[in-house]
């Protein structure tokens, strides 16, 4: 199957819209409720089969996958930029690590192993086995629209778990490119499915409340993740989830500023700074800071702001009007509060209202609201500290807890700094320290669970433990 928008189209539905230029580029159904729901029942139905599977051809269907994938690489790129904006060669490095993740978990699902415990009572035997928790039900939000289907979903299917999927209504296209190459890989009817509504609230409450669906992963906000997180507790009902961030990127001064600087910026405007684990809150040693803010503002005037499928462009639009407002609202709150602008700071005027220059901005304060909400966009924020001691109060949010990153040649700051970061995964002199066999997640108010490694199949398991009694031997 060649994998073209065109295909994925029909006469009417819900429209999709290219955030860079307003055009509608697609319909796909608007489901109701019923529908949806008859999705679920679909999953529940398929679940018995596909546990069944043995797990060696359930690698065979999702390495075919992966392999689908990465040769249509190109066309699921594509839709990636024309759905959500990004520029093509960063939608191409999203169907690299979704198609890594599908290849991960074809193997991880061979490696789901059992116990056996020695028993006090010789005459017994323990044994624990681990089996597939049910249909799961994904919620992906629209950063990744690609990333987040294969990085929550190869990790179910593996487990043997059939999965309902509900992108987010702008980013549609690319959760149906990729359950058709599933499909086409040999995953079983009723095993995939995606839903795609309008009413995202609405529909999701719904589908989790059906009684075959047996687990949530969600990617999204904090305060929708509350939500179904309260829902899902309610019907006692596990759930893996990933939210919001606020991350700090700690720059001591023994370390490579350039190095510092160039993954700043490479890390910061990704996807616009439409990530979770994008930094948030730069934090300076003074004898650097100079140094590093020109670094860093050399690195930004080089940023191509566009349509992301023209030629040149290295950052796209927000997602919508709305998000590029939250960030306008973020940046004038800064300035009126002190803040100095570096680069940037406005609205680009091009388009539908999705386009916001790369902002810097220095002396930045924990008064200012990007140092208190999710951003979500392209704005670093700098503060300076003198020393550890000055840094470690500032260093952690209240509420969120995803990500950190700290660039130091000192070993022992290094382990301090990690040490005192309540985060769930840390770059040292790293910008990407993500991967399908490493876990990823994080705390408090930034989620539950973990997705990557052996601990994300492990979230897509129940355990079993049987007790065998051996009869007496006869004299």
């Amino acid at each position: 199957m060649a994998v073209t928008i065109q295909s994925l189209s029909s006469a009417a539905g819900m429209r999709v819209v290219n955030p860079a230029t307003g055009a509608t580029i697609a319909h796909v159904a608007d489901m109701s409720d019923d529908e949806a729901l008859a999705t679920c029942s679909e999953a529940g139905r398929a679940f018995a089969a596909w546990a069944a599977v043995p797990a060696v051809e359930r690698e065979r269907i999702l390495l075919r996958a992966a392999e689908l994938m990465r040769a249509q690489a190109e066309g699921l790129a594509r839709i990636i930029t024309a759905e959500q904006g990004k520029p093509l060669q960063e939608a191409r490095d999203e169907i690299a690590y979704g198609a890594n993740f599908v290849a991960w978990y074809a193997a991880e699902g061979r490696r789901t192993y059992g116990d056996t415990i020695p028993a006090t009572d010789p005459q017994k035997r323990l044994l624990v086995f681990p089996e597939p928790v049910g249909p799961v039900l994904l919620v992906a939000a629209s950063n990744d629209p690609h990333a987040m289907v294969t990085r929550k979903g190869a990790p179910a299917l593996a487990a043997g778990c059939p999965i309902v999927i509900k992108p987010a209504p702008e980013t549609p296209l690319s959760a149906l490119a990729c359950a058709a190459l599933f499909r086409e890989a040999g995953v079983p009817e009723g095993v995939v499915r995606v839903v795609t509504t309008s009413r995202p609230a609405a529909v999701t409450q719904a589908m989790l409340a059906h009684d075959d669906i047996r687990h949530l992963t969600f990617t999204g906000s904090s305060h929708v993740g509350k939500i179904l997180g309260a829902q899902a507790g309610g019907l006692m009902k596990p759930m893996t989830m990933e939210l919001g961030g606020h991350a700090p990127f700690v720059v001591y001064d023994d370390a490579e500023v350039e190095l510092a600087a160039a993954d700043l910026a490479a890390r910061k405007f990704t996807n616009a700074g439409q990530t979770c684990s994008c930094p948030q809150r730069i934090f300076l040693q003074d004898a650097i800071a100079s140094r590093f803010i020109e670094a860093l503002a050399a690195k930004i005037d080089a940023i191509v702001v566009g349509d992301g499928a023209e030629p040149g462009v290295t950052m796209g639009p927000l997602l919508s009007a709305p998000a590029v407002a939250k960030v306008e609202r973020h940046v004038g709150d800064a300035l009126a509060r002190g803040a100095k602008l570096v680069r940037g700071g406005k609205r680009i005027d091009r388009g539908p209202g999705t386009f916001h220059a790369p902002t810097l901005l220095a002396e930045a304060s924990d008064a200012m609201l990007l140092a208190q909400e999710e951003t979500f966009g392209p704005v670093a924020a700098v503060w300076r500290f003198r020393d550890e001691a000055e840094l470690m109060p500032w260093l952690n949010h209240p509420s969120y807890g995803l990500t950190g990153y700290c660039y130091t040649r000192d070993i022992g700051r290094a382990f301090r700094t990690s040490k005192a970061m309540r985060v769930g995964f840390i770059g040292l002199n790293d910008r990407r320290p993500q991967g399908p066999e490493v876990p990823l997640g994080g705390v408090r108010d930034s989620g539950l669970g973990r997705e990557g490694g052996r601990w994300g199949i492990e979230q897509f398991l129940t355990l079993k433990y049987l007790s065998l009694r051996l009869p007496a031997l006869r004299q």
